[in-house]
């Protein structure tokens, strides 16, 4: 008898999405308090790669996305460092279409 190999239940690995800190950007950080709030927002997001002319090349569909965590950077008075947050997310699935 030989072993026959069946698929199972998709597995998706999560995502980290990085970037400077930006002033002002209250909708990203409301829907981060949903998780400490025990209410998780699930939200359809697109993630977008931009060429050299701001057009986007590759874009990636990520579907029923909610928070993780976030990490910001160390902030030290003597540093000069640009401060960057790291958002990892989970998510159900997701497609990516070449443009």
């Amino acid at each position: 008898f030989s072993k026959i190999k069946m698929p199972g239940m998709a597995k998706f690995g999560n995502i980290t999405l990085k970037r400077g800190t930006f002033k002002g950007d209250n909708d990203y950080f409301e829907w981060l308090q949903t998780v400490q709030m025990n209410t998780v927002e699930r939200r359809s997001i697109t993630i977008s790669l931009l060429d050299e002319n701001g057009a986007p090349a590759v874009t990636w569909k990520v579907k029923n996305a909610f928070p993780l965590k976030l990490q910001s950077t160390d902030l030290k008075a003597e540093g000069n460092e640009v401060a960057i947050e790291a958002l990892e997310i989970a998510h159900e699935g997701l497609t990516i279409e070449h443009n």
